[in-house]
């Protein structure tokens, strides 16, 4: 997976046989999903099936190794978005290549569903926690009375939205589903930043009422033991 878009920080080492057959493995996972076999990954790899399966047992092992290095390979992407936000939300996401191969898979690996997609989506939300806090920190993101909700929100609502599209648009190649992605640039884009930007609601009512329902929830007796005055 060491194409343009995403650098590739691997040592000689790491351009194993192993490491090949675990990068091809990516490549047919997000064009077919988990369904594809140790034959159809051999062939594109130029290996036996048997040399798979010697070098990972089983598919379980494979798919860890795979999210593992795609989620690596994200961890980049996502780190460029600090330094160049507004160019990154698209150029670099939903380039060709690499980049293309590591968000269709990502899809899959979250529609999969089951335990490791839960793990997966643990994962996504760890990243995003090292990239929001460098965000409030660079003032490019306001902080939140719940840091932990948001990621996991804004995780949950950003993969789901894609994997709308993925689901609905079959057939695609990794590269085609991107350029859908760019085709709906301008459906996207505005009303993306209008709601990050400028909000939603004209009033903060809402939320001032259940932040104050939150700190002081009808019926909860204050520390002394008496009725609260707020409920």
């Amino acid at each position: 997976m060491g194409t343009a878009g995403v650098p590739d920080e691997r040592s000689v080492s790491d351009l194993t046989a192993r490491a090949r057959i675990r990068d091809v493995a990516i490549e047919c996972f997000a064009e077919a999903g988990f369904g594809a076999s140790f034959r159809a990954i051999a062939a594109r790899a130029g290996v036996s099936p048997g040399l798979i399966t010697h070098h990972f047992g089983s598919k379980a092992i494979l798919r860890a190794e795979c999210d593992a290095e795609v989620l690596r390979s994200y961890q980049v992407l996502k780190t460029e978005a600090i330094a160049d936000p507004s160019a990154y939300l698209f150029a670099r996401l939903t380039g060709p290549g690499v980049a293309s191969t590591v968000v269709v898979y990502m899809l899959r690996a979250i529609h999969a569903g089951g335990e490791p997609a839960r793990q997966f989506l643990d994962s996504l939300v760890d990243q995003a926690r090292v990239v929001m806090a460098e965000s409030v920190a660079s003032g490019l993101a306001r902080p939140s009375r719940d840091e932990e909700a948001r990621l996991r929100y804004l995780t949950h609502q950003a993969m789901g939205a894609m994997l709308v599209r993925l689901v609905t648009s079959p057939g695609l190649t990794p590269d085609e589903f991107v350029a859908s992605l760019h085709d709906a640039e301008g459906e996207a884009v505005l009303p993306i930043l209008e709601l990050y930007t400028e909000g939603l609601l004209t009033s903060r009512q809402m939320l001032d009422d259940y932040v104050e329902h939150l700190w002081e929830p009808p019926g909860r007796l204050p520390k002394d033991g008496s009725p609260s005055q707020t409920a």
